[in-house]
């Protein structure tokens, strides 16, 4: 399911809307319930983000004492 980015043309209201594909009714804007609307290009992620958040939530978890998302390889470089 993406996120489309879309421009009213009644309004001028810039947004985004999550479309499914079993949508079968148009978009309308949020502001003005107008179905008059462009669609924008949307702005792409930053690659690299997921492995930092990844490495935090696992650093996370080593200080609670959980190591159940850690493979075997990694609980062994670990050290407890």
């Amino acid at each position: 399911m993406p996120i489309y980015a879309y421009r009213c043309r009644s309004c001028a209201a810039e947004f985004e809307l999550l479309v499914r594909a079993s949508d079968e009714t148009a978009p309308a804007c949020p502001e003005c319930s107008s179905t008059d609307l462009s669609q924008r290009v949307s702005r792409v992620a930053p690659p690299g983000k997921a492995e930092g958040i990844f490495a935090s939530a696992r650093k996370q978890a080593a200080t609670e004492g959980h190591f159940s998302n850690y493979s075997k390889a990694e609980k062994s470089r670990i050290k407890m």
